[in-house]
């Protein structure tokens, strides 16, 4: 059996359902589609059903399944898929990122409000901004640890896609060992990295 065709038979399997992303809403749906793209398996996708946190994983906009985006994790990356993440070591951060075209340029940008007044959200370029936060968070003793979940793509005015980011904190995580948290803290840091180096360059 082909890695495709046991993606295919695995979408016609009962899904969990917060890997299945409604785009209903979604005004520029395409334009969604290629934003979201640019952080797969860069940006960590969280299940609370199932308190589990995939890192390897692709993502799919399977037509039968109408206006809907599917994250389909690497079935042959087990080990990829990190178990028992609490709901409660998961908080919003109110910062979302954006695509530099809103502004007229390439790669990325972060702000810290989202108005549903129609407003141009204030931005900044999302690698220092992503620095700056890092550093914020070394000083008080804690670690910047960014993912994403079902609802954090959403849509600005009908026109421009962004994604709201989520937070793991792992300290929360006590029922785990001191290796399992060391382990996901270097698993999602590395993710971060990834994105903070390529962010310049990511365009939709």
């Amino acid at each position: 059996m082909t890695s495709m065709e046991h993606q295919e038979i695995n979408l016609q399997q009962p899904q969990n359902q917060d890997l299945i992303w409604d785009m209903e809403s979604m005004a520029r749906r395409e334009l969604a589609e290629r934003f979201i793209r640019l952080f797969e398996n860069r940006l960590c996708v969280y299940s609370e059903s199932v308190r589990q946190l995939y890192t390897n994983y692709t993502l799919h906009f399977p037509t039968d399944l109408g206006r809907k985006m599917v994250v389909l994790p690497n079935a042959y990356a087990f080990h990829d898929t990190l178990h028992g993440i609490d709901a409660a070591a998961v908080r919003k951060t109110g910062l979302c990122v954006l695509p530099g075209v809103l502004v007229g340029k390439p790669g990325l940008l972060l702000s810290t409000e989202m108005k549903d007044d129609g407003s141009v959200p204030k931005t900044m370029p999302f690698k220092p901004a992503l620095a700056q936060i890092i550093s914020s968070q070394k000083k008080l003793g804690d670690v910047f640890l960014p993912i994403m979940m079902k609802g954090d793509l959403r849509e600005f005015d009908q026109q421009m896609p962004y994604i709201h980011l989520h937070r793991l904190q792992v300290n929360k995580l006590t029922h785990l060992s001191t290796f399992e948290r060391d382990d996901i803290h270097q698993t999602i840091t590395r993710k971060m990295l990834m994105l903070y180096r390529q962010a310049d360059s990511l365009v939709c």
